[in-house]
């Protein structure tokens, strides 16, 4: 077994809550390391909502997701959080009182006193297009994230997809691409509006063929694609030559390995003590959209609150011959220092 990675708190999920969640933590000289299956932290602001505006963070009369991702990262920075993503917490083991081993689908090994569930509605999985036989493709010729640009350099791609991930590769894969198709149901593109504007200008100038309709056929062999068809909406059909496919249909959540881990379920979601966040399971914690509770409110706001009420149970796991006497960063020289004020 690969050697374990010990830490005070694992949290799971690096969404706001998860990203808060570390400066509570870190104001109580907690270490802390993120896992999150998503390939950069931000959760679902990051990965559904990038450029939509939000309204209802305090103080902030709005900000988008992305903004609000960089503004998190920029106040954890004290703390120095490790964050590990495109990996899934496989399972969660009991090995202390408490302390938990858990391990990932990518073999990384943990070991820590606290485990914090902030996975959202669970685990991100791509929707699949409804194309027949596209299984057979997936992971070869058929992709549905970027891992590494030059995977792509010189090849005759398809894009599938209105919204900001579908235009954003768009712009960014055009220039290495042999050639490239955009395929989308309808004339009309969720994205931002000035992604719009370029992809338009790309089409404009030859570099790019927009097609308005939906794939209704693959070709290739040994998950290698050669081709697709492609029904227009004036009924006519089109053919096109593509070796990489990259379909964009949004995400669906799971809650996936977490229904595994001997926590208590209520459709899907987890019972929480709402003076801790506690889990039925002593040292696991659960905050965000996982948890339930009476009362509950599914907002971005509300888990920051419920990750600041966790880190005051959660220090007296990791601590607890420690005297934790509650303080202010206002006016408290300690947490300032931490914080790195002047």
């Amino acid at each position: 077994m690969t050697e374990a990675i010990k830490t005070d708190v694992l949290i799971v999920g690096a969404g706001p809550c998860g990203l808060f969640a570390v400066f509570e933590l870190g104001l109580l000289d907690i270490k802390v390391h993120l896992v999150d299956i998503l390939d950069k932290v931000g959760g679902q602001c990051a990965e559904l909502y990038p450029e939509k505006p939000i309204y209802d963070i305090p103080g902030i009369p709005m900000i988008t997701g992305h903004g609000l991702t960089e503004s998190l990262m920029e106040q954890i920075k004290p703390f120095n959080p490790t964050i590990h993503l495109n990996e899934m917490i496989e399972s969660v083991e009991k090995i202390g009182d408490p302390e938990f081993r858990v391990i990932t689908n990518a073999g990384t090994v943990f070991e820590c006193k606290v485990l914090v569930v902030a996975a959202g509605g669970g685990s991100f999985q791509p929707k699949r297009p409804p194309v027949p036989g596209v299984e057979a493709y997936e992971g070869k010729s058929v992709h549905y994230a970027v891992r590494k640009m030059e995977e792509f350099r010189g090849k005759d791609i398809v894009i599938v997809g209105g919204g900001d991930s579908a235009l954003d590769w768009t712009l960014n894969l055009n220039p290495i691409c042999k050639s490239m198709t955009l395929v989308h149901r309808r004339d009309d593109f969720r994205g931002a509006p000035h992604s719009v504007e370029q992809m338009r200008q790309l089409v404009a100038s030859g570099k790019l063929d927009l097609k308005i309709g939906q794939i209704t056929e693959l070709q290739g062999d040994n998950g290698q694609l050669s081709g697709a068809t492609i029904k227009l909406n004036d009924n006519s059909v089109a053919q096109i030559k593509c070796d990489a496919m990259l379909p964009f249909f949004g995400l669906t959540m799971k809650l996936g390995p977490v229904a595994n881990w001997g926590l208590q379920l209520e459709n899907n979601l987890i019972p929480v003590d709402t003076g801790t966040f506690e889990t039925n399971v002593p040292g696991i914690f659960a905050i965000g959209d996982i948890n339930t509770y009476p009362g509950k409110l599914k907002l971005i706001l509300s888990g920051f609150h419920e990750g600041a009420l966790m880190a005051q149970k959660a220090v007296k796991y990791v601590y607890p011959d420690k005297r934790v006497v509650f303080q202010y960063t206002t006016s408290s020289t300690n947490l300032q220092k931490k914080l790195g004020v002047n």
